[in-house]
């Protein structure tokens, strides 16, 4: 599995609204072994999570049905990932 790090900026048009059903598509992802972490920015601004998938197409597909991009919440860029150095 590659890593895909989604980073979501929050759209002029923000609805808090959407943040629960957000957490509950991140909830539904880790419970399916496809995150790998999650977190918001500290200025509020919007987060990221990592996503494990076999391609960018099937990452594209997972973070393509997040709420946040769904409701036009926020925009949303998927990088691959190579981590060089880990803990």
């Amino acid at each position: 599995m590659a890593k895909y790090l989604v980073m979501a900026r929050r759209a002029p048009g923000f609805d808090a609204s959407v943040i629960e059903p957000h957490r509950e598509f991140l909830r539904d992802l880790l419970a399916k072994g496809q995150l790998q972490e999650s977190g918001g920015f500290s200025d509020g601004t919007g987060g990221a999570y990592v996503v494990l998938a076999e391609n960018l197409d099937a990452a594209t597909a997972i973070v393509h049905s997040d709420p946040l991009h769904t409701m036009g919440a926020s925009e949303l860029t998927i990088h691959e990932w190579t981590i060089t150095v880990s803990a």
